[in-house]
Order: structure tokens, then C-alpha cells, then sequence
């Protein structure tokens, strides 16, 4: 398995969210994202630049699906934002058709991904949000598969243009 580990600091959210608009620009094939940390971390931050960087209209407003679990948004690719925070377990993911979900022609960011993390596909994003201090979020990004590695590869290309890479 094709494996490559990136990491940045970010200081604000405009920088969580650039991040994500640079790596939704880059995207030219179905993804799945798992993101981890815990609330406040910047997940939902990240999942609203990916939106932009996916073209999705600015008249849809992302949030945290956490009691819808499920939105999804038309762009260059489309765009499901799933929460699995109030799932409990395998058979909660059974029952909203996450299986069906991860073989859509589509980017699919995951919220609580830790939740189904024996899962994911093998051609994944894991990214994981630490905080680190009031507004400033450690982000480690971890590729499986060409996909994804493609994408870390770019990142380590233009780590000056989104924040400071670690």
C-alpha cells in the first residue's frame, strides 16, 4: 500500500479553511476524507474550504451534519459531508447506506471517521486536527493510495502558500 504522511500548523481558521479550498482544487477523482479530532478541531472548517475548492455554489451553506448526518452539495465533484458523532456503532453505519456511500463518484468527508476507520477503502485521506492553542490546529494528513498521495505531494510542493507545514 502507496502510504505518505504531511503535516501543518494552521494559526487561524481562514487557514484550516485555505487548506482545504487548495486540497478541493486539487481533487480530480472520488476521494474519501476521514477526518478526526475532537469538537472544536476544525473539521467542519476544513470540509467548508473543500466545498470552495470543489466549486460548490456559495449559495449552500455547510455545516456539521450532526443530526441530519447526512448533506450532500453538487460541485466540480460532488460532495458528502457526513457526521457519524451520534452513531454508536457498525449497524448505525448500515442502516444511513455509508457502505453504498463510499463507492460514489464523489469526494466523501467524514467527521468522526475514527468511528468506521476498519472501513475506509484503501485509497483514503486520513486527516487528523489537534488543537494546539486558541485558534491555531496541528494537521496531520495521511494518504493511502495514489490518490491521495497525489495530493500530499502537491501540498509539499506549495506548503509556503497555506500556513506553516511542520
Amino acid at each position: 500500500m502507496i502510504r505518505r504522511q504531511f503535516k501543518i500548523t494552521t494559526r487561524i481558521p481562514d487557514e484550516t479553511q485555505k487548506l482545504g479550498k487548495t486540497i478541493g482544487k486539487w481533487i480530480e477523482h472520488p476521494l474519501v476524507i476521514g477526518l478526526i479530532g475532537d469538537l472544536g478541531s476544525g473539521k467542519t472548517a476544513f470540509v467548508q474550504g473543500l466545498a470552495e475548492g470543489l466549486d460548490v455554489p456559495g449559495k449552500y451553506y455547510i455545516t456539521s451534519p450532526t443530526f441530519t448526518l447526512i448533506n450532500e452539495y453538487p460541485g466540480r465533484l460532488s460532495l458528502f459531508h457526513i457526521d457519524l458523532y451520534r452513531l454508536d456503532g457498525i449497524c448505525d453505519l448500515e442502516d444511513i447506506g455509508l457502505d453504498d456511500l463510499l463507492y460514489e463518484q464523489a469526494v466523501i468527508a467524514i467527521e468522526w471517521a475514527e468511528k468506521m476507520s476498519d472501513s475506509l477503502p484503501a485509497d483514503h485521506l486520513t486527516i487528523t486536527f489537534e488543537i494546539a492553542a486558541d485558534e491555531c490546529r496541528k494537521i496531520s494528513l495521511i494518504a493511502y493510495g495514489h490518490n491521495g498521495v497525489n495530493l500530499i505531494k502537491a501540498l509539499e510542493f506549495s506548503r509556503n502558500r497555506i500556513g506553516n507545514a511542520d
